[in-house]
């Protein structure tokens, strides 16, 4: 029988071998400490979008994790500040991998972890996997944003929570996937800041889907999902404005009820909430807090970009020459000003969730 090679993989340069879920597990498999972590992770932001606790979630954590050994020294840090104010905020590290690039860039730790367009993507998923399970045995929750269609059959059992980036909230894939995720997911805004992908995202994720997808033995298969009715809106600016005050909530409120969801809204405190400008994520956060302290029942949490030191650095030709906690990619608020803005919210809010707590 004649092929025709000629018509297929023209621009494709090689197919290198992955190793697949089932093999990266082996290598680095889930603790029964890591599993009692990520179950409570799960549980307990399904009770706060269920109204069941009082508590609003504070996703923080650098933007994007590029040293794994400044990562689980911030992860050690926020372990003792989320003990210190469980009473009043339920505290979910955010670790992110994989990053959307406008057009290029260090698109993050899975793609290339050694930072120099080296492209070791199995090194990547296994590291990735590795600082996931000690953040997990640490006894922090995680959440990060699903971008590659199947990374989740990687690490997805690491997981509590999960994002739709902006980017790709009006992604038929990625409303797929978020249907079939075991975490509740948030879809975010879009950048021209407009809600309906985000509720249309929210929407069609609640329902079942069936779509071509790959097993933990990595071979392709049909995915049949049941549907995942732990899907909420991140609202996180966009279109040259920020979306956290009071009008752009009740809009959200409105159109998720419009929609039949449950009106659940995440507020993002940096992109462009804050006009990418790390200093003003403290001011969101001050509004958010006073929105809840008015009797906001929508507002379910906030999310924070923070790492050890503030602000953000190039990727250098000598990877040496990088400061240490410092971010590759968006801007940080500085790991003492994250305490300082914990502290504050917990202390503005302590009793008001008592009160709804009683």
């Amino acid at each position: 029988m004649m092929t025709h090679a000629s018509t297929e993989n023209l621009n494709i340069a090689s197919f290198d071998a992955m190793p697949s879920p089932a093999q990266i597990k082996a290598s680095a498999p889930l603790t029964d400490t890591a599993a009692a972590t990520v179950e409570m992770g799960r549980t307990t932001i399904k009770r706060i979008l269920d109204r069941e606790d009082p508590r609003p979630m504070i996703i923080v954590g650098p933007c994007s994790i590029h040293d794994p050994v400044a990562g689980l020294d911030y992860a050690r840090r926020l372990k003792v500040l989320a003990e210190e104010l469980a009473d009043t905020l339920y505290v979910v590290m955010r670790v992110y991998f994989e990053k959307p690039r406008t057009t290029v860039g260090w698109k993050g730790f899975i793609n290339d972890p050694r930072m120099d367009d080296s492209f070791h993507i199995e090194e990547g998923m296994l590291r990735g996997r590795q600082f996931l399970l000690e953040v997990a045995e640490i006894g922090l929750p995680a959440a990060t944003e699903t971008l590659d269609p199947i990374a989740p059959q990687y690490y997805g059992d690491l997981l509590s929570w999960a994002a739709i980036g902006a980017r790709t909230a009006e992604s038929q894939t990625h409303r797929e996937i978020a249907s079939g995720l075991s975490t509740p997911v948030g879809f975010k805004n879009g950048t021209d800041g407009s809600l309906e992908a985000a509720v249309n995202g929210c929407l069609s994720a609640s329902n079942p889907h069936s779509f071509l997808g790959m097993n933990e033995q990595g071979e392709t298969c049909i995915v049949r999902t049941h549907g995942n009715h732990y899907s909420h809106v991140v609202l996180r600016g966009g279109g040259g404005r920020p979306n956290y005050d009071t009008v752009s909530v009740s809009l959200a409120e409105q159109a998720l009820l419009k929609a039949k969801l449950a009106p659940n809204v995440v507020i993002d405190c940096s992109h462009a909430n804050s006009w990418k400008k790390p200093e003003m994520q403290p001011l969101v956060l001050k509004d958010v807090v006073s929105q809840i302290r008015d009797g906001s029942r929508s507002i379910v949490g906030a999310m924070i970009e923070s790492f050890i030191e503030a602000g953000n650095q190039p990727i250098p030709a000598n990877l040496a020459e990088l400061r240490y906690g410092c971010s590759v990619t968006d801007a940080c608020v500085s790991w003492d000003t994250t305490t300082q803005m914990l502290c504050d919210a917990r202390a503005a809010l302590r009793d008001v969730i008592a009160s709804r707590r009683n």
